[in-house]
């Protein structure tokens, strides 16, 4: 399973192999670069093919050093490389001096100016930027005019082909921890901030990397080894992950679970029946959805696996949750606003049964402070942005707000805060899903880099995924476990389908994605 790490832990960690004795800060430092030399020509691999220069920009810290032993190793190699330094070279820290020295006998170092870049505009196929990494803590004067200057020399090339760019750790100025580019607003894009082709890491991916516009501002991303123990982060969702507990052993349909998904009237059950769907495919084994008299035969006409039931008001509810097989109820997508969904809401949550509260349920709660303390534990809430603002508004308040010191308040943050506010498992979609439980545990459902999923952005896709969580609540799953899961095999489902997609086709690629996995 993969760890993501802070700014803080990799330190940590790095300082704990010094202090053993088994490793110098110098060896570290050369063990870095030669991993993103590596990292640059298993990227490219017709830059190993010949000589090519590179531009080298090193920033005032270790990340710095790092850069200057990349200068040495490529400069060893047969490159010609223009070393640009950010700062007084007698400030840098012990290692990142001594690779400086290292780096005098081969070749000059230039101050890192506006009119030293402009100088070097449409001479590099390789840009290198080492100039702040994942210790930054406040926002950087003057990296627009890097990325300007990155810009003209893309103009300026050889047949107006830019450089690659290459960023050691992070692109400088994003933070680590949050993924947003401090002296930013809220996740307001990356425009005039560095962008890279590649990011190398080291030893373990870190939360930004995965979170807000650190997915856009890495472009791919490569971990390199240094030959340390010790990840103790923030699980990033997986297969292995989601496959504990799919496989179904013998018994009956009511030994894998009853899932009632609420719905709501004539021309409004499409939402509920795609959760329905959903929470019968990933294997609940009975799925009721229950409606309003009235739209019984439109969702007869629509549905065979799916029991129906006709659910006129809070009391009729009631009665159908006499029936104690019933593990799991979905209360929210096409169900409606109204005060009538807020008394079913409201006998839902005395019901002690797991719930998952999607749409229009959260909504409700988040007009009514009696229903938002009532939330029981066995219970997931799935907003989006816009619902989380209107449940949270001072958390929301405060992602949207500039990042002006590191580490910066994340979604991870905010999500984590939320869940032990409530008392229940909060998942906050979007392509970095963040879940929390309220004892702190957590992970991220990352849809990037080699996961990448667009086309999930559609009407829907969030009823199946309510749905899915439903499924395996029903199933026994505990919360924060059933949301993990869901989230991973939601995007695993839109992976395998690809683009075109919509809504339905989502829990139709489920029986492949479970038979890839042994389930």
């Amino acid at each position: 399973m993969t760890e993501l790490l802070t700014g803080a832990q990799m330190r940590a960690i790095e300082a704990a192999a010094i202090a053993t004795g088994g490793v110098t800060g110098l060896m570290l430092m050369e063990r870095a670069g030669r991993g993103v030399v590596e990292a640059i020509f298993s990227e490219w691999p017709e830059l190993a093919r010949a000589p090519f220069r590179a531009a080298v920009l090193c920033g005032p810290g270790n990340n710095g050093g790092d850069g200057l032993v990349v200068a040495r190793l490529l400069a060893d190699w047969g490159c010609e490389v223009a070393v640009f330094l950010l700062g007084d070279s007698e400030r840098l820290p012990p290692d990142a001096r001594a690779n400086y020295r290292r780096w005098c006998a081969l070749g000059p170092v230039q101050a890192l100016t506006d009119e030293s870049l402009a100088g070097e505009a449409g001479r590099a196929r390789l840009v290198v930027d080492a100039l702040f990494g994942i210790g930054l803590t406040r926002p950087i004067a003057g990296l627009d005019a890097v990325q300007a200057a990155l810009n003209g020399w893309a103009s300026a090339g050889a047949a107006g082909a830019a450089p690659r760019v290459v960023a050691i750790d992070v692109p400088s100025g994003l933070c680590a921890d949050s993924g947003r580019y401090l002296g930013e607003a809220g996740e307001s894009g990356v425009a005039g901030r560095i962008m890279a082709s590649l990011t190398v890491t080291f030893h373990a991916p870190k939360l930004g990397h995965y979170l807000a516009q650190g997915p856009q501002g890495c472009g791919r991303l490569r971990v390199v080894p240094l030959g340390l123990d010790g990840a103790a982060g923030v699980a990033l969702t997986c297969a292995a992950r989601a496959a504990v507990g799919l496989a179904k052993a013998a018994g009956h349909k009511y030994s894998h679970g009853h899932a009632l998904v609420l719905a709501g009237g004539p021309g409004h059950g499409g939402a509920g029946r795609l959760a329905a769907r959903g929470a019968l495919r990933i294997g609940a084994g009975v799925v009721t959805l229950a409606c309003p008299p009235a739209a019984l035969a439109e969702n007869a006409a629509r549905l065979d696996a799916i029991m129906l039931r006709a659910v006129a008001d809070a009391a009729a509810l009631a009665e159908a949750l006499d029936d104690a097989r019933i593990g799991a109820l979905c209360l929210g997508p096409g169900l409606g606003p109204g005060d009538e969904s807020g008394r079913l809401l409201a006998t839902a949550l005395m019901s002690g049964r797991a719930l998952v509260l999607d749409a229009d349920a959260l909504t409700l709660i988040a007009r009514d402070a009696t229903l938002f303390a009532g939330l029981p534990g066995a219970c997931v809430l799935t907003p989006h942005g816009g619902e989380f603002k209107r449940l949270f508004p001072d958390l929301a308040a405060r992602l949207a707000a500039p990042a002006l010191t590191g580490p910066a308040f994340s979604r991870l943050d905010a999500v984590r805060a939320a869940a032990a506010r409530v008392g229940c498992v909060v998942l906050l979609k979007g392509a970095d899903t963040v879940i929390a439980a309220p004892d702190g545990r957590s992970a991220i459902n990352a849809a990037s880099y080699g996961r990448a999923t667009p086309w999930l952005a559609t009407a829907g896709s969030g009823d199946v995924l309510a749905g899915f969580i439903c499924g395996l609540l029903a199933r026994r799953f505990a919360p924060f476990d059933a949301a993990c899961a869901a989230a991973w095999l939601h995007v695993e489902c839109a992976r395998r389908f690809g683009p075109g997609l919509i809504a339905e086709d989502l829990p139709e690629q489920l029986p492949g994605v479970l038979g890839d996995l042994g389930a």
